[in-house]
């Protein structure tokens, strides 16, 4: 039995590398749009776009979308979809999977896949995806988050930096041998309670250092379930060089 779970899409207009990204064209549609309609593949029970732009919320409607303004006042995408949460009125243990709005070429079962482990596993807060490793580069690069669990899968720590540490061995010779890093991949599926208390802790110290805000659930002693995806997640849309190949990869309108 599948998941009965909501995909909230946070998408604003702000973006440093790529200014307006949510209404950028890609084929005959936007950004969001393309986005949304992945979402929609899913068997989520409906699927949300919070924002904080005026156009994004009449494109979105436009197209068919649910959309809800929230304030242009947060930090992260965390803090948009607990207001969005709130507007729908939420119950605690409800299921919210946070599709972040420059994934176009999410796969619909890996949404599913992590709300179906929050599902499975109720002593779990919050459920993420990782994928092998297979490069010593890739290990070593400080943009690659990486991610050690327990046997269980429960997460036990997030690093930009080489976590495990191969003591004694070059990265190369340890991968060749068997060793495996995983890296994290940014797919959030939580109970609507625990994000709720997520948004109301300052940011913790871990958090701060690192700059990665999953660190504050850890550091509050919440649970997050780990697993390896389900299939490959192709990299999202962060610079013009992205959109470009996304651009190749993505048919043209057909309607």
């Amino acid at each position: 039995m599948s998941a009965d779970y909501r995909i909230v899409i946070p998408a604003r207009m702000a973006s440093q590398r790529l200014p307006g990204k949510p209404l950028v064209s890609i084929n005959g549609r936007t950004l969001v749009e393309h986005v949304y309609r992945r979402a929609r593949e899913s068997s989520a029970s409906s699927v949300v776009i919070a924002t904080d732009s005026p156009e994004i919320l009449a494109v979105a409607r436009a197209f068919g979308a649910e959309a809800v303004m929230t304030s242009a006042d947060h930090e992260s995408g965390s803090d948009r979809i607990a207001e969005c949460i709130d507007i729908m009125g939420l119950r605690d243990d409800e299921l919210v999977v946070n599709l972040q709005g420059d994934e176009p070429l999410m796969p619909a079962a890996c949404l599913d896949q992590a709300a179906g482990m929050l599902q499975r596993v109720p002593e779990a807060d919050v459920a993420s995806l990782y994928w092998p490793i297979e490069s010593a580069e890739e290990v070593e690069d400080a943009n690659v988050v990486k991610v050690v669990t327990d046997c269980s899968g429960k997460a036990l720590y997030f690093s930009r930096s080489v976590i495990p540490h191969s003591r004694n061995r070059n990265i190369r010779v340890a991968l060749q041998e068997g060793a495996a890093w995983y890296r994290h991949i940014g797919l959030y599926a939580y109970r609507a309670g625990a994000l709720r208390a997520f948004t109301t802790l300052p940011a913790s110290p871990l958090e701060r250092l690192e700059k990665l805000e999953q660190l504050r659930f850890l550091e509050a002693g919440k649970i997050i379930r780990m697993e390896r995806a389900c299939s490959f997640i192709p990299a999202g849309i962060d610079t013009p060089e992205d959109l470009e190949r996304i651009r190749t990869l993505i048919p043209g309108k057909q309607d």
